[in-house]
This record gives structure tokens, sequence and C-alpha cells, in this order.
């Protein structure tokens, strides 16, 4: 018996995307707590947060969407269209349909980045923020080294080969992690196909317009992170990340007061988010976020 129910909303052109409705009790009562937003990141689907939201489901709705051409979302028929903007554009089309006003954020890398830019078109609607492992500046060694594997189109004949086909990419970011870790990261990012192979459960074309991005020449995000001011913010960074460097991560502090950043030791880029330290973190600061 699932603890969610599989549901679906319309972007704007037309694309029929998937999301994972965890009601928690207070849905239904008057005066319910902020609902939670969990997004994830680039190459990752609503499964990344199996785990974590159960248990924040315990106290409010939690809604996981796929975005775009990721898990049980359709793929976008344009690839230009597999871009943070629009991402955020299908966000507020799901809070629209379910009536949301106010909700809470998560977001896993991509998902921080997006959580930012919400921040910049209806900060009054954020009622608290937790960014895993992004920031407005994104170191180019991490850049680089997603460039290398995202769109690869690989595929492997069991979990295992799965496992280990991600352990060979990701082991930087989790080192000594067991078989079963692995394991239950491929079943988390990968998919059993008709033929029998397991292929990684996003369309492809979600690597075109990030290897256009140009590392070298970054936007400036400090406007959308200042954003979050004024609000619950927890920043989360493994220890071993390579895209969210401690210099960022004290400016970010610096440049919104209030702003609690924790770091995950043993961990890169990004955590899990069902480490007891993100979990404690993240539950402290939902106790704020009203």
């Amino acid at each position: 018996m699932t603890n969610f129910e599989d549901r679906f909303w319309s972007s704007r052109d037309g694309l029929k995307l998937h999301f994972r409705d965890y009601p928690g009790p207070a849905q239904l009562e008057q005066g319910a707590l902020p609902p939670i937003l969990c997004m994830h990141g680039l190459t990752r689907n609503a499964r990344d947060f199996e785990a974590l939201a159960p248990r924040l489901a315990s106290r409010r709705r939690v809604l996981c969407p796929d975005l775009r051409g990721r898990g049980d979302s359709e793929y976008a028929r344009d690839g230009a269209t597999y871009a943070t903007p629009q991402y955020c554009e299908d966000i507020l089309a799901l809070l629209e349909q379910e009536g949301i006003d106010r909700f809470v954020a998560i977001g896993t890398s991509l998902g921080g980045l997006m959580t930012m830019g919400l921040a910049t078109v209806i900060p009054e609607r954020i009622a608290g923020a937790v960014i895993n492992d992004a920031g407005p500046n994104l170191e180019s060694a991490g850049l680089a080294r997603i460039k290398e594997y995202v769109g690869q189109g690989r595929s492997y004949p069991t979990w295992v080969h799965a496992a280990r086909g991600i352990e060979e990419m990701q082991a930087v970011a989790y080192p000594g992690q067991s078989l079963d870790f692995w394991i239950s990261m491929a079943k988390r990012i990968m998919t059993l196909t008709s033929n029998g192979r397991i292929v990684f459960d996003y369309d492809m074309k979600i690597a075109e317009p990030f290897l256009e991005f140009d590392v070298d020449d970054q936007p400036d995000l400090w406007p959308a992170w200042e954003a979050l001011a004024g609000r619950p913010v927890l920043i989360l960074r493994g220890a071993l990340s390579d895209l969210l460097s401690e210099a960022t991560l004290a400016k970010m502090v610096r440049r919104v007061p209030g702003a609690q950043a924790v770091t995950l030791e043993n961990v890169g880029h990004a955590p899990t988010l069902d480490e007891p330290t993100s979990v404690a973190a993240i539950e402290q600061l939902l106790a704020r976020a009203n």
C-alpha cells in the first residue's frame, strides 16, 4: 500500500506532468500548515524524496513533482524548454491547480535554483526554503563533472550492473557506500524498459541546454538568493561538494541574515536528505515555517 497518490497537472504548453501527493494529516484541517514542495535535481525525479517525504507527511502535505522529461512526466517536444524558467512556470501551474497559496520549498541542486527563481516572482508565497547543495555561484569543476555523464543514454542488463555503473560515476560524492546503497540509488533514478534493459529515467534531451551553459559566464543569481530573506532558510552542503564551495556558502549566509547552514561530512553533491543530520535540520526549519 502506497502512502502517496499519483496525480497529474498540465503545463501551459500542453504537457501532462506527474507528481506524488502525500496527503498529510493536516490537509483537510482549517488553517493547515503550508504544504511542502520537493523539487529534484537535473537527472532525478520524484522518487528522490521517497525516504524523506513520508516522514514529513506525518505533519504536512508533501508534493513531489517529476519535472518535464523525467519520471512519469511527458517529454518536451522542444528540448530548449528544459530550462529553469520553464520548470518554474510549470511549478506555478501546479500551484494554481492545487490552490496552494503558500508553501515550503525543498530543492536539491536544480531544485534549489528553481526555489531561488520562484522567490523572484512569488516571494510572499514561500513560507520557508531548504536549498540542498546549490547556490548563486556554481563551481566549474562540479558543472564539468555533470556534463561528463548527463544525456549519455547508458543502459544495463541488471540492477547490480546499473548500481556499479552509477557508483563509477558518483563514488566521489558518496565514498565508501555499500552495494545496497547503490542499488537503492539506481532504482530511484533509473527504470526498467519493455525490452528488459535498465536506463536512466529522463529524456536525454535535457542535456542539450545544460551542455550549452557557459560555466565562465554565469548569470547573477545573488538577487534571487536574497529574495528568500525574511523567512526560515536552510542551506545544506556536502563537505565534499564540487558544486557549492565553502566560500559561496559563507557568502550566502552573510547575504541572507538568519539563514542556517549545515555541512554534512563525507558527502559530496548532493546530500540524499535521508542522512540523520539533514532530517533533523529540515525538521527544525519546518518548526519555524508556518
